[in-house]
């Protein structure tokens, strides 16, 4: 049972997008650079996925 709920916690965490934070933050830390906000790094990547090609059908 708590290895189900390990993965749950796991999978929630990929898929709401804290692991791409975290991994910004860390990646931020690394090389020194002041970090976005949540809130813009968020806007960042919703426009990254919506110029993507094939991100639209029409």
């Amino acid at each position: 049972m708590r290895a189900l709920l390990r993965e749950l916690r796991w999978y929630l965490h990929q898929v709401s997008g804290e692991a791409r934070w975290e991994a910004y933050l860390a990646g931020c830390a690394e090389h020194g650079h002041r970090p976005l906000s949540r809130r813009e790094f968020e806007r960042r990547r919703a426009d990254a996925r919506a110029g993507a090609a094939g991100a639209r059908c029409c």
